[in-house]
């Protein structure tokens, strides 16, 4: 559960400001424009968790979603705001505020998106080792993905078929990788901590 979801908001911001120089001199906001959409419920059967608004330059999250889910997808979002338009840009951005974090929260959610990312990244070359991380995961992630799965199997439908085909068409269209891939932040994760 989040504790106090103004103070990962306001972490997200220092954060911002902390990123290197050598991946970011864009200056984050000085103002938290960080939201919870109108279209949760919508939002909950598309499989989209938050986007970016451009009318209004806030980053927007659907505030339905499992509490694990919340925290990196604000500070994706986030990253959408200082100018990263690619999906896994903003992912790597995302993971750089999260993962230097003091906020419990927000760190928790950035490395459980990027262990997941992994896990699917390294599954089809060796499932037996991401069955033996799952197996290996404590109770309370074992806990905190059975949530999650089952929040994905209830809201799942046409409507959620429909707007992943879509977005991932949108995504290719604007020259991205599509919407199921994950090589190219691995490939910046990898990269930075090397």
């Amino acid at each position: 559960m989040i504790t106090d979801l103004k103070s990962v908001q306001q972490e997200i911001l220092y954060q911002q400001t902390r990123l290197p120089q050598y991946i970011s001199d864009k200056k984050a906001p000085q103002i938290l424009a960080i939201k919870p959409s109108l279209f949760k419920n919508v939002m909950s059967f598309t499989g989209i968790l938050g986007y970016y608004n451009p009318f209004t330059a806030e980053a927007q999250y659907n505030s339905e979603l499992p509490p694990t889910f919340i925290p990196f997808t604000t500070a994706h979002e986030s990253s959408h705001q200082l100018g990263f338009a690619r999906e896994q840009e903003a992912n790597f951005v995302g993971y750089l505020i999260g993962i230097h974090s003091s906020n419990t929260d927000l760190r928790y959610s950035t490395e459980y998106f990027t262990l997941k990312s992994l896990l699917r990244f390294i599954v089809e070359e060796d499932p037996e080792f991401v069955k033996s991380a799952l197996n290996n995961y404590s109770p309370a992630m074992k806990r905190d993905r059975a949530y999650e799965r089952n929040f994905i199997f209830r809201h799942q439908g046409w409507l959620d078929e429909f707007f992943g085909f879509t977005n991932n068409l949108f995504l290719k269209t604007n020259q991205q990788e599509g919407s199921v891939t994950y090589s190219y932040f691995i490939d910046l994760l990898l990269n930075y901590e090397k």
